[in-house]
């Protein structure tokens, strides 16, 4: 903690003492659980009271409205360390990550905005004040801040945020079952089984947060990124073949292998590595990780069958964005209006037209996921059964639903 910000914790400590006994009188009828959970923090213990949050406005029942809803810029008047750490990592950016999709502004607002669907987990990202008022002013009414995704109100636990639970209900389910794959793992059977006390606290188990918040750096990021795409393409002709019609069909490169200006989305997303010393930068830092508990040997072979199954996931992904492009090309399935290029967008989610179009989405979105995921979380049902296996039966499927639209047509 900087000199600034310990001066600031001494004034707010100051303020914050006398005006918490207003606010507790009045919440330990309304919210009491609330105010428990306060009561049990580093923040109550330290005096550090509801007006550093929430602010002073706010005195009555009538005038709630007036209380000011936290930030990440908030906490980061305290925690400036790490506000700076969350600030370049992926987290951070998935706020705006989610408002990119192309399909976000398709879906009812509950499940953006009111933390019924993507926002619920998404809105850990960095908004700014006037951001969060809007917000507000559109009918929003859940929470916006972002360290309290994992630090969950109003206890902001340190301990509860270094459980890999605190990870599970973000990084899980459709597109990124990574609590499936991680407790089921054999490192996440271990975890599980030394938290319960079966096994003794000295059991080596890691968490979620010992790979990927190594020493408690809140900048969470992979050499992959969320979507296994990355530049420079591979050396391999196949694979570098099957990369850019992926990238094509993510819409970053046009038909001539050209980028778009969605690259520049994904650029401010994030998520994927755009040139080969950032890969190396992230991959050298996991290797690192691993070669605590196994040999340097051992971990680079495990790291490079994850590389493998990108690319075995890769070349059946390839095969069936080129079908479905075939038949747009061929004028056997009508092209939606919407798609830039001569290629399925992949970013269309359950906005895909057709069956075929769909069980693309799929195949994308679940089951290659699944299998590259599943390799690099140690879980090998997930990357054959749920992952690879799919993938070829998605295939099939494409291959013998665009026969029939031939058929069809003729």
């Amino acid at each position: 903690m900087t000199g600034v910000s310990i001066s600031l914790v001494f004034i707010f400590i100051l303020s914050s003492a006398a005006f918490a006994d207003i606010c507790l009188d009045c919440h330990l009828k309304e919210t009491p659980h609330i105010v428990a959970d306060w009561q049990v923090s580093l923040h109550s213990k330290n005096e550090v009271g509801c007006d550093i949050c929430h602010g002073t406005a706010h005195q009555t029942a009538q005038d709630f409205s007036r209380a000011l809803t936290p930030t990440a810029q908030t906490c980061a008047q305290c925690h400036d360390v790490q506000f700076a750490q969350f600030g370049k990592g992926k987290h951070a950016l998935s706020w705006a990550a989610m408002n990119a999709m192309p399909t976000t502004h398709a879906l009812p607002m509950a499940l953006t905005q009111g933390a019924k669907g993507c926002g619920g987990c998404h809105k850990i990202g960095l908004k700014d004040e006037s951001e969060v008022m809007k917000l507000k002013a559109e009918g929003s009414v859940f929470g916006h801040a972002s360290c309290d995704g994992c630090h969950t109100r109003h206890s902001f636990s340190v301990k509860e945020a270094q459980q890999p639970q605190a990870c599970q209900t973000c990084h899980m389910g459709f597109d990124h079952p990574q609590w499936e794959m991680y407790s089921s793992s054999k490192h996440g059977v271990r975890f599980l089984l030394r938290q319960s006390g079966v096994l003794p606290e000295t059991t080596p188990a890691p968490t979620c947060q010992t790979c990927h918040m190594p020493e408690g750096n809140h900048e969470v990021r992979t050499p992959w990124g969320f979507l296994a795409v990355r530049l420079p393409l591979p050396d391999d002709p196949q694979w570098k073949v099957d990369q850019v019609t992926i990238l094509q069909a993510l819409g970053v490169l046009d038909p001539e292998g050209q980028p778009t200006a969605r690259l520049e989305v994904v650029k401010a997303a994030d998520v994927a590595r755009l040139d080969q010393e950032s890969f190396e930068r992230e991959r050298a830092r996991l290797l690192n990780i691993c070669s605590q508990c196994h040999s340097e040997n051992f971990a680079r072979a495990e790291i490079a069958k994850g590389d493998s199954m990108i690319k075995a996931a890769d070349h059946l992904l390839a095969e069936a964005i080129r079908v479905i492009a075939d038949l747009y090309r061929d004028s056997v399935l009508t092209k939606p209006e919407k798609y830039a290029y001569p290629f399925p967008d992949l970013l269309t989610f359950h906005d895909a037209p057709t069956v075929i179009e769909q069980t693309l989405f799929e195949m994308h979105l679940k089951h290659r996921m699944r299998a590259f995921q599943g390799a690099f979380h140690a879980n090998p049902d997930y990357a054959l059964w749920y992952g690879w296996s799919e993938m070829v039966r998605d295939l099939a499927e494409i291959k013998e639903m665009a026969a029939e639209l031939r058929h069809q047509k003729k």
